[in-house]
């Protein structure tokens, strides 16, 4: 069911695809997203000087920070991509919002941060969702007369 209104960031939800099965990521604090959209320019005669413009392709980066979990299927699975390459580092993940809908993202991912810090902190577990083509958005679904 949607919901409307306004939101928490907490109510945002990010799951990896581990096997087969979606699994939520432990201990995740904190988010950014980047969407880069491909431009192309060119300024015809008929435009006498102005620009004309078209969107021609994008790619999305989400940018996830929180602490390192042992033991969670999700914090294991990310931090275990640290010092991995290539196709290992290709991906499923999913983004929930708050309203229900979803984003499907293929994926690379790529971990910016392992661990580390001052001794009295707990470990860190930084990475970068990167799309690797075109993800899937699910509209959130309604119940009619509500």
């Amino acid at each position: 069911m949607s919901k409307t209104g306004v939101f928490p960031v907490y109510d945002n939800k990010f799951k990896i695809k581990i096997a087969s099965a979606l699994t939520e990521i432990a201990e995740m604090d904190s988010f950014s997203v980047a969407i880069d959209g491909k431009v192309e320019e060119w300024s015809p005669f008929s435009e006498k000087g102005w620009t004309k413009r078209l969107m021609t392709g994008k790619s999305l980066t989400i940018s996830v920070k929180g602490k390192r979990c042992v033991g969670d299927a999700g914090n294991d699975y990310i931090a275990g991509l640290a010092f991995k390459t290539g196709q290992e580092c290709n991906g499923e993940f999913e983004w929930e919002f708050p309203s229900g809908a979803k984003l499907d993202i293929p994926c690379v991912i790529s971990v910016t941060n392992a661990g580390g810090g001052e001794s009295t902190v707990v470990d860190g577990l930084e990475f970068d969702v990167m799309s690797n083509g075109k993800p899937t958005f699910t509209p959130a679904t309604t119940t009619a007369g509500k």
